[in-house]
């Protein structure tokens, strides 16, 4: 018998609120991924997976730019399209919140989890807020810089001026950041302050170098994370959200730019004789240094974006191999870019055991074990001499351009490689089909019960 046109027009109005509810929490976890740092490709896989997993099959899309997330699907050819948009405007990274939603994606792959059980876990996820009081953040954001200050070959005062300056500079920024200043004139800010601290320290009898002071000054600031996005994105498919990625880097950095050089105008009319300031400026650090600071680095890293505690550990140990790999390898002759391509594939290697080793998203391993690498300084040193030493500058951004291409593509190329050693053998090829830096690779199908004739 042809159904009734009310219960039909019922039966629709309920499916359209099923698809509906499943679009909006495809939606509130791809915002929360885009926001942590994922990769845009891994975003638009856990969109399609939430979607999968909920039933939804066929007419379903999801595209990802830079600040919005829109996903659609079509029930039937004949029925218009359900499209709903998500805008993407604060960037707060918490990898404990991207932990968690990796766990929630995972059991709702599975069918451990139906959509709302996964909509309170997702509720409750961006509820509660950060894990750690925010000094403990800014005393890791500390030792970050110290890290990182023995990487590039600092000694006892750079490192104790590294970090203090990530201090203050943390504070400045977070003070700005409750004023909803735009992240340029923050970075201003940042910059100006960082070389102030500098300025004040070449006051100082102390016998250190002000370009130093400044390169290790300005670490916290740098934007190596988002080129490092931006190339990613590239790589596997997304330009546009790549150009935006690249885009805010750029800005981000000429902000530091304008800082640092408003702090050199400072000095010169306090009277403070600097000398010849080289942006960017680095020494050579012994191999037990560079591994203590980059492993220090990562970890604190790590700890300040609240990655959860089990995993410093784990995270520390993989950058200091990365680091050791990289010293190793420019002290062989290798150039800058080669070396950290073959730390990145170590580093992408390691990161798939080691993330299901203490459970969470290789993303949290890739993007802190970067961090000693430092891309961005290249970016500044680029941006900085474009006015006075155009060749100069031209150089400084083509190796920039060349290590964050090379880390990008060899933490991806470690990847690969990781999950068929992980994997069964059968597995192999689904394996290096698609990898994910974020939420599982395959989708359990909800079992439909049909209902018996007669």
């Amino acid at each position: 018998m042809p159904q009734d046109p009310a219960e039909e027009r019922a039966a629709q109005a309920l499916e359209t609120a099923e698809i509906t509810a499943t679009l909006d929490l495809a939606l509130r976890i791809g915002e929360l991924l885009l926001s942590s740092g994922a990769g845009a490709s891994d975003v638009s896989a856990a969109m399609q997976n939430v979607a999968r997993a909920c039933g939804l099959r066929g007419g379903f899309t999801a595209d990802v730019t830079f600040t919005e997330l829109t996903v659609a699907h079509q029930p039937a050819p004949e029925r218009p399209a359900i499209v709903q948009l998500r805008q993407v405007r604060y960037r707060t990274v918490d990898y404990g919140d991207l932990t968690g939603v990796d766990h929630l994606l995972r059991e709702l792959a599975d069918g451990r989890l139906d959509r709302a059980g996964a909509t309170a876990r997702l509720n409750a996820i961006t509820s509660t807020g950060h894990s750690r009081p925010r000094w403990s953040v800014s005393a890791a954001l500390a030792v970050m810089g110290g890290g990182v200050a023995l990487v590039l070959g600092g000694d006892g005062v750079v490192v104790l001026v590294a970090a203090l300056a990530a201090v203050l500079v943390d504070v400045l920024q977070q003070r700005m950041g409750r004023r909803r200043l735009p992240a340029f004139y923050q970075q201003v800010a940042g910059g100006l302050l960082a070389t102030l601290i500098a300025v004040a320290v070449a006051a100082t009898p102390a016998d250190v170098s002000p370009s130093l002071v400044i390169s290790t000054s300005i670490v916290l600031l740098l934007a190596g994370v988002n080129f490092l996005g931006a190339i990613q994105d590239a790589l596997t498919g997304f330009p546009v959200t790549a150009n935006a990625r690249m885009l805010e880097a750029f800005l981000a950095t000429a902000g530091i730019v304008a800082g640092v050089s408003g702090g050199l105008q400072v000095a010169e009319l306090a009277g403070v004789e600097l000398g010849t300031v080289t942006p960017g400026a680095t020494s050579i650090a012994d191999l037990p240094a560079m591994v203590a600071g980059g492993a220090l680095a990562a970890g604190a890293y790590a700890f300040s974006a609240y990655a959860p505690a089990r995993s410093i550990g784990a995270i520390a140990l993989v950058a200091g191999a990365a680091i050791a790999v990289y010293a190793v390898a420019l002290e062989r002759g290798v150039s800058t870019a080669w070396s950290s391509a073959l730390a990145a594939v170590l580093l992408g290697f390691l990161s798939y055991p080691v993330a299901a080793r203490v459970r969470i998203p290789s993303l949290v391993v890739v993007a802190a074990g970067i961090t000693p690498f430092l891309p961005g300084l290249s970016i500044y040193r680029g941006l900085t001499l474009v006015g006075s030493e155009p060749s100069a500058a031209l150089l400084a951004m083509a190796t920039a351009a060349g290590i964050a291409i090379s880390l990008s593509s060899g933490a991806i190329l470690g990847e690969y490689a990781a999950q068929p050693v992980r994997r069964e053998a059968h597995r192999l090829e689904n394996r290096l089909a698609n990898p994910r830096l974020v939420g599982p690779h395959r989708v359990h199908r909800p079992r439909v019960r049909r209902r018996r004739q007669g």
